[in-house]
């Protein structure tokens, strides 16, 4: 029986993708979410002062996230083929996965999720496909210097109306006010600043070994289409002879996980060829 892997993305955790693994198991799938190191239970709460209390993500890195879900692939693949999720920043530690262990992969699912092909993460930040809601917003909702902490930190829920709608907008805009509360209050407050750029960096001899789909959120005004696609062309170029497949949900970047049948449909499709 195929097991679907879930990988969550910054500041997430396993239980955003609650939904989707319910959909996948109620159609005869096994599903399973992992929480990344320093992440969901395994959080550290900041105590005390919120701008200044020590980070439980200080000395996380791309290894450590890697090391976690080869783990569950190796017990997964024990059971039948696995089929490996990322949504978001969850796409350079499926990417990393791949390049370190192909053969416990069938197939890749990048869910409006980073691909880096022509460089690593920071080769993509800055051109003009990269500019989003996002890059106005986390000024605002960051508390502290990242450097001085030796992690991000941001506050999600803030009294500040007009913050909450921006984030709405950027985030959630097919969803509920409640809904998006929800998402943020099961955020985490930390993440890393550590991302091996190689490691992430698709890796043609390894990862090009590996069928692969993108997820393109066609409503992702985190992710913006045109980054999307970016990832896509790159990747595409970096391995012809196994080029993405690609599918669309016109959906924001969090409603995927809110509405999760459409996705659900797509990764079941999957299994059909």
């Amino acid at each position: 029986m195929t097991t679907f892997v879930l990988v969550h993305g910054a500041f997430s955790c396993a239980a955003h993708w609650g939904p989707v693994a319910r959909g996948l198991a109620l159609r005869g799938h096994r599903a399973v979410a992992v929480d990344l190191p320093g992440h969901g239970l395994d959080a550290r709460v900041p105590v005390g002062d919120h701008a200044t209390a020590p980070s439980g993500m200080v000395g996380r890195s791309t290894a450590g996230d890697v090391a976690a879900v080869l783990e569950v692939l190796r017990a997964a693949r024990e059971h039948g083929p696995v089929v490996l999720v990322g949504h978001s920043r969850g796409g350079l530690t499926i990417t990393a996965c791949a390049n370190a262990a192909p053969e416990l992969v069938d197939h890749l699912v990048y869910v409006s999720a980073w691909c880096c092909a022509a460089g690593g993460p920071s080769a993509y930040q800055g051109i003009p496909e990269a500019a989003s809601d996002l890059d106005h917003l986390l000024p605002r909702l960051v508390v502290t210097d990242p450097a001085a902490l030796g992690a991000i930190r941001v506050a999600w829920i803030q009294d500040a109306p007009r913050l909450l709608t921006d984030l709405q907008g950027a985030l959630l805009a097919d969803g509920s006010r409640d809904q998006l509360l929800a998402m943020l209050r099961a955020m985490d407050d930390d993440e890393t600043l550590a991302i091996d750029e190689d490691a992430v960096r698709v890796h043609p001899a390894a990862w090009g070994r590996v069928p692969h789909t993108y997820v393109r959120l066609t409503a992702d005004r985190v992710m913006p289409v045109a980054l999307q696609d970016r990832f896509v062309a790159d990747a595409d170029a970096a391995v012809p002879d196994n080029p993405f497949r690609v599918v669309d949900i016109p959906t924001s970047h969090l409603g995927v996980q809110v509405h999760p049948d459409p996705l659900v449909e797509r990764l079941v499709g999957l299994l059909a060829g």
